[in-house]
């Protein structure tokens, strides 16, 4: 693990080992990035380093890369939990309420 910046309360970006895996099929289009070895906060970036710009249809690939994990600050990562909460409340008016011309 590499800290190449720090802040006030620590480290703020952290350059770690990181799993790219990509996925174009009928089934499945997706990526996921997994940095290794730190612990993702809520506010917290991941900048994938060399990752591939195509994947041909039908294939899944896995690379090993590098990966800049930028910390969020204090109050970044108290307003992206509190915000967090507040879109999960919306959820709660989905498909309870009755439909329009029924008592």
């Amino acid at each position: 693990m590499n800290e190449t910046r720090r802040g006030l309360f620590g480290p703020r970006s952290i350059e770690v080992p990181c799993t790219v895996e990509i996925e174009q099929s009928f089934d499945s289009f997706h990526a996921h990035a997994i940095p290794e070895g730190v612990v993702l906060r809520p506010g917290d970036q991941v900048i994938v380093h060399n990752a591939p710009d195509h994947v041909a249809y039908g294939e899944v690939r896995t690379y090993q890369t590098r990966a800049t994990v930028l910390r969020a600050g204090p109050l970044l990562r108290l307003w992206t939990e509190f915000s967090a909460i507040l879109e999960v409340t919306e959820l709660y008016h989905c498909g309870f309420e009755p439909k329009g011309g029924h008592p």
